[in-house]
């Protein structure tokens, strides 16, 4: 074998593996007894930062090893403080549960960037999105083999369900005014399709609301801030999860 042929199958392996099928977001949470994804964030657009320092080999690896379910982490750079590398890091430190591509998706080239960086799952919001360039953007994802956590806010948004996405989510943050209600979760949940992986987003800082929530029909809680303000975000999440199953 010359030396291009053997490029050429270290290149097709690399790829197969690239390629290979991630972790499913949705299954992890229909099997997780407490449905937590744990947010990977550093920064908020209206806090500011919330922990400059936070590392993507430590944190999220932490997080895997406290139980979560899953990992959410923030790739956008001016907003957030985040990147895409993290989730390579993340990956590289050890973490083997689902990650969500968190960032304001609205073209496809951040559909490659979410693969090629480890995703298991993409975040589409309905508020960014025309319901067109939703079923566009989740149909890419999926020739991928990217999962689909579909966003929404209000009672008009809901609509974007009938799109069929992998998780329906539920932000109890409106994203114009960052003001967070968690009731929104509880409002809409009843509207949603009774078959829906649902998802509560934003503002959960209690056990007590993350067990009302599955009671009203949710599986996932995505909670960052709360984990993120403490001195150990792992040790936090696993405070919380005692608390929430015992």
């Amino acid at each position: 074998m010359d030396i291009l042929q053997d490029i050429i199958a270290t290149k097709r392996k690399e790829l197969a593996a690239l390629c290979a099928r991630k972790p499913s977001l949705r299954q992890a949470l229909l099997d997780s007894p407490s449905g937590i994804i744990a947010e990977f964030k550093r920064r908020s657009p209206s806090k500011g930062w919330i922990k400059e320092d936070g590392r993507a080999d430590i944190i999220p690896l932490s997080y895997q090893q406290n139980g979560a379910a899953a990992l959410s982490i923030l790739t956008d750079a001016k907003y957030f403080g985040g990147a895409d590398d993290f989730i390579r890091t993340a990956r590289r430190s050890g973490v083997t549960v689902p990650v969500l591509y968190k960032n304001f998706v609205i073209d496809e080239a951040q559909l490659y960037a979410a693969v090629l960086c480890g995703a298991s799952a993409v975040l589409l919001i309905a508020a960014c999105l025309s319901k067109a360039e939703c079923r566009r953007l989740m149909d890419k994802a999926h020739e991928l083999g990217l999962e689909v956590l579909l966003e929404m806010h209000s009672e008009a948004e809901l609509e974007y369900a009938d799109l069929q996405p992998d998780l329906c989510g539920i932000n109890n943050r409106n994203l114009g005014s960052f003001v967070t209600d968690v009731e929104n979760s509880f409002r809409l949940a009843e509207l949603l399709p009774r078959d829906a992986v649902k998802v509560s987003e934003s503002g959960i800082s209690n056990p007590a609301t993350v067990r009302a929530l599955r009671e009203a029909g949710f599986r996932g809680f995505l909670i960052g801030e709360n984990f993120m303000r403490a001195d150990n975000p792992g040790q936090s999440l696993h405070d919380f999860i005692n608390q929430l199953t015992h």
